[in-house]
């Protein structure tokens, strides 16, 4: 398996919905790739960090700021 690879499959890989296969061979790239096993390793923290956290209430400014800058880029995608 390739780097490239890893990423492709790693939300499916942290969220245990990878094929066995799939997920032995994507286990033994990270037991030989320090680049790969720190890009896991820091996206299963930072999950495990955002499922951790209370969700926080947005200054109603800033939401109507967030939002215009939503619509404009939906906009803009178009």
């Amino acid at each position: 398996m390739t780097c490239r690879q890893v990423i492709r499959q790693l939300s499916e890989y942290l969220d245990q919905e990878l094929e066995p296969g799939l997920a032995e061979q994507l286990a033994r790239h990270l037991e030989h790739c320090e680049d790969c096993k720190l890009v896991v390793d820091t996206t299963r923290k930072t999950v495990k960090i955002y499922c951790n956290t209370e969700p926080m209430d947005l200054p109603p400014a800033v939401r109507e700021r967030l939002e215009r800058a939503l619509t404009e880029r939906l906009k803009d995608s178009r």
